[in-house]
């Protein structure tokens, strides 16, 4: 049989690619693809030529293997149906509906192990966000907000509107959203942000100092917490600011090839601040001894009905219209929170 499948050519380049598939092997699956998120995060990484040629994609699943290098297939939010099942495989397997960390393309092979059963009342649409919520999860696993703490989230592309959300469901003094786009920010608002700024305006460092002081009879200043979900390298620099004595800051966005030019000469050791590289990939290893990545996934899974995740979905296109949703992140991030390609 044929499938379609996305491939990023060249920087700025997307082509699809009609590629022949083999029937399923010994305990294989054949997976027909209904939607797949795009990140628009790693994959404008990629797609503009930003990810290091060098590094391996994903060291720990197998769709993900090779290098940065053009040409590659990437993505890795596919929601499909099992349409055939290979010699060795249980009978039942057969129609469930799944979650695969796989690219782009209309149908793929794969392992049972590789994949992830979702419950059937579960829409497509909303188990695409399965890796957006697992990655807002271990943010919140990694910073550990605690009562009364005072939170900023700098980014709220569709990772930090989720970290803004789960946030949001915790009795926090303050909880300040930042993002240069008016629409992340109302979106924001609506999550449970007692606030959301732009930070670039220029005022707003002494708004945010504002939002993160509260009453005046208050005598730290500061927020305890921050999390910098930008994608911007100088936006470290802000989080730093913003960050009071002894705050965490939990630095979620991958920069790629940017090189982040920070300010560590002043107050950071004398406000002993802490930075907390956080990745989906692996867990907090203080945490291993009761959290697994199956524990982390189920756990999503029963975040995403309340969640609803897929009301930040604001494009969907075609798989064979591709380049045209990069083309919209690229060009209009101020338009576009969460892009999904339909098959």
């Amino acid at each position: 049989m044929k499938r379609q499948a996305l491939w990023f050519s060249a920087p700025g380049r997307i082509e699809l690619r009609e590629e022949a598939l083999p029937a399923p092997a010994e305990g294989q699956l054949l997976v027909r693809t209904l939607v797949s998120a795009i990140s628009a995060g790693t994959e404008l990484l990629v797609y503009r030529d930003q990810a290091p040629p060098e590094l391996a994609v994903d060291e720990t699943l197998p769709a993900l293997a090779g290098s940065f290098h053009f040409p590659l297939k990437y993505g890795y939010a596919a929601v499909g149906r099992v349409e055939q099942i290979g010699p060795g495989v249980p009978a039942d397997w057969f129609d469930r509906l799944v979650f695969a960390f796989n690219p782009h393309e209309s149908y793929f092979l794969a392992n049972p192990a590789d994949l992830l059963t979702l419950p059937d009342d579960l829409p497509p649409e909303q188990a695409a966000f399965v890796p957006n919520v697992e990655t807002a999860l271990t943010l919140l696993l990694d910073g550990r907000p605690l009562v009364g703490e005072q939170v900023a989230v700098f980014g709220q592309g569709v990772v930090g509107l989720l970290v803004t959300a789960l946030l949001a469901r915790l009795p926090l003094a303050s909880l300040v959203s930042l993002d240069r786009w008016a629409s992340r920010r109302a979106a924001s608002l609506a999550l449970g942000a007692s606030a959301s700024l732009d930070p670039t305006q220029p005022t707003v460092a002494s708004l945010l100092a504002q939002q993160l002081q509260g009453s005046p009879s208050r005598s730290y200043a500061g927020a305890d917490l921050v999390y910098e979900l930008s994608g911007d390298p100088a936006t470290l620099d802000q989080a730093l600011a913003a960050a009071g004595f002894n705050a965490r800051i939990v630095v979620g966005s991958w920069y790629g090839r940017k090189r982040a030019s920070l300010d560590l000469g002043g107050r950071f050791h004398r406000a002993r601040q802490h930075l907390i590289a956080s990745q989906v990939s692996t867990l907090p290893p203080e945490l291993t001894g009761r959290w697994t990545k199956e524990r982390r996934l189920q756990t999503v899974l029963e975040l995403i009905p309340s969640l609803d995740p897929a009301r930040l979905i604001t494009h969907r296109f075609a798989l064979a219209e591709a380049a045209a949703a990069y083309t919209l992140l690229d060009h209009h991030p101020d338009d576009a929170i969460q892009v999904l390609l339909t098959y």
